[in-house]
């Protein structure tokens, strides 16, 4: 699956997040490392959604 996620170069390196997932973002002190962060974040991210949402009943819709 792929995700958008933006970049800002900073003092400290870069700073990166996913406009997709309200507050998953991340940092590295090169562009690559900030990139491979995200990648765990988003791993992260999404297993907590997953956990939270275990026991709610839910629907997948396609969406074009």
């Amino acid at each position: 699956m792929k995700y958008k996620v933006n970049l800002k170069k900073t003092e400290e390196g870069y700073a990166v997040w996913c406009p997709g997932l309200p507050g998953c973002w991340s940092q590295g002190k090169t562009e690559e490392e900030a990139l491979e962060n995200i990648k765990d974040a988003i791993h992260e991210y999404l297993a907590a959604v997953e956990e939270l949402s275990k026991d709610k009943e839910s629907r997948y819709v396609d969406v074009a």
